[in-house]
């Protein structure tokens, strides 16, 4: 790619607004009111504005490789104290997608350097959930089984935070987990039980 056709693109983007509203800018500029925190995958092929179809303002996005919540990892963590308790957002989805290169190389046996303390978490999901997985003959179906228990393990990441916990008393935040199909461009809702993972981990897992 050409990097000056970047800027090229962007004089396009910018007068292809301007075109539309001459306000579009000054108005973007006045602060955003998200109503979703959406944390997803840094895969180059998914997009997150796009395949949830909203715009500028409209969601708060962190992205790292295969969508994790580690509590370790302050990123992470500082996004999700910001969007819950200064943005207020009612809304936070964990996003994963099928055919994930960092869920793959958590499923195989390779030293690879700075990501294994990364990729670590990914299989831990996989321990927790060993017994269903090696059941599942064909790989690929593993591995996208694999994406899915991700998903879900991260959004029970996300519910142990004390931010969350806080904003489900106070005024009923909801968690979802969903699956990006790269192959149909369709998002898939996991359906995620909310007040039943809530249930589950309040006993270890209440923070206040």
């Amino acid at each position: 790619m050409n990097i000056n056709q970047i800027f090229k693109n962007n004089q396009k983007w910018v007068q292809d607004k301007l075109d539309i509203d001459a306000n579009y800018f000054k108005n973007l500029s006045e602060g955003q009111n998200p109503d979703i925190l959406y944390i997803g995958c840094s895969d180059s092929r998914v997009t997150a504005e796009e395949l949830m179809g909203v715009s500028p303002g409209e969601a708060f996005i962190h992205r790292n490789i295969a969508n994790m919540v580690p509590n370790t990892d302050l990123s992470v963590m500082s996004v999700i104290d910001y969007a819950v308790l200064h943005l207020k957002v009612n809304h936070v989805v964990v996003c994963g997608h099928y055919f994930c290169g960092g869920v793959k190389a958590a499923m195989e046996s390779a030293d690879l350097g700075i990501l294994n303390p990364w990729l670590r978490n990914i299989r831990d999901v996989y321990r927790t959930h060993r017994i269903e997985l090696n059941g599942i003959m064909d790989e690929e179906l593993r591995y996208k089984r694999l994406v899915e228990l991700n998903v879900q393990e991260q959004c029970i990441n996300v519910i142990k935070t004390a931010e969350v916990q806080r904003a489900y008393r106070d005024r009923g935040i909801t968690v979802h987990g969903w699956v990006f199909d790269i192959h149909s461009g369709k998002l898939i809702d996991l359906k995620i039980d909310f007040n039943k993972i809530l249930e589950n981990v309040m006993e270890i897992y209440r923070l206040d």
